[in-house]
């Protein structure tokens, strides 16, 4: 899934997300509450109308953000209060409060709250993130209930696996997530600094226990080769700002599975196209040399040439493996 923290993706517009092949946008439930607020967008009928996007939209709860970006935040059995990143205004979070401002940003996938772990965190705070991320989720299934009741909308809903790399608390979190019952299951804390043999362990020991007509959800990875294994161990979905990232710092990803620093002087006269064979028009049509120049004066343009050509080889990456499981 593209990231759209705040309904849009930088330099790049939702016609080139569909040219590249988009299916599906996320947008980030903590940046979108603090401006413009989920008011403002339920006055324009919903995130789908108010940006233009026609297809589904993925909102995550928010926890995470307030855990990393906000300041000043105490977190308790009922929710978290925190301070807003960007003026300081104080707000809190709850596992209702969570379901309802997503309800009003017209969501079609919404997130239950939960409290992801530093990966510095002792097993005895891990312990208690899972605890307080099961009555949460407990908490978030009864609001959503409730709410589908009054406003006559079905969006899906999506709890968090938390645990760490304590394999022994992953499997009570999902086992305990089942027990609930949700349309989806995403599987939070990973991507945050292990190793790649330590996240496929926790997946080794999680995406057996899900069932198997629903949706599993892998937050934040984006490198193409584990995207792979990940989808051979049963993942599904996936998002991730890792391609867009590398993009904008001139790390240029090819259709080939090779990569390009094009910020080196080699490819100042290299008049080949960026990638032939690339999903994005751009880079079958620009040169290196051309990337390589707007990306030394810091031209903008060369950001969306970079953005389009890392997100385009990612995403053809999963339609690759989507065809090849379809034709198995």
């Amino acid at each position: 899934m593209p990231v759209g923290t705040a309904g849009a993706m930088k330099g790049i517009t939702h016609e080139d997300l569909l040219t590249l092949g988009a299916q599906i946008l996320l947008c980030n439930t903590y940046h979108l509450h603090l401006h413009p607020g989920e008011d403002t967008v339920a006055k324009a009928g919903g995130l789908h109308p108010f940006i233009h996007w026609e297809k589904p939209i993925l909102t995550d709860s928010g926890g995470f953000q307030v855990f990393s970006l906000a300041k000043l935040r105490s977190i308790d059995d009922t929710g978290v209060t925190f301070r807003s990143h960007v003026d300081g205004s104080e707000h809190r979070l709850t596992p209702a409060s969570a379901i309802e401002i997503q309800n009003k940003l017209g969501s079609d996938i919404i997130l239950c709250l939960d409290q992801c772990p530093p990966s510095t965190a002792k097993r005895s705070e891990i312990l208690e993130a899972t605890d307080r991320t099961l009555k949460w989720a407990a908490e978030c299934k009864e609001a959503h209930e409730s709410l589908k009741k009054q406003h006559k909308r079905n969006p899906l809903l999506f709890c968090v696996i938390q645990g760490g790399l304590e394999r022994d608390l992953r499997e009570k979190c999902a086992q305990e997530m089942i027990n609930i019952g949700f349309d989806g299951y995403a599987i939070g804390g990973l991507a945050v600094g292990e190793s790649a043999e330590e996240m496929y362990g926790v997946l080794d020991v999680v995406c057996p226990l899900l069932p198997k007509d629903k949706l599993r959800y892998l937050m934040g990875v984006g490198v193409i080769e584990q995207l792979k294994k990940c989808v051979a161990k049963g993942i599904d979905m996936f998002d991730c700002v890792l391609p867009m990232r590398i993009a904008r710092h001139g790390t240029i990803l090819l259709s080939s599975g090779k990569s390009l620093d094009i910020d080196k002087a080699v490819f100042r006269g290299d008049f080949a196209p960026i990638d032939p064979d690339s999903p994005s028009p751009l880079s079958r049509k620009h040169s290196r040399a051309y990337l390589h120049h707007l990306v030394k004066v810091k031209e903008r343009y060369g950001e969306t040439i970079a953005c389009m050509q890392n997100l385009g080889v990612t995403l053809r990456a999963m339609e690759t493996l989507r065809e090849t499981m379809d034709n198995e």
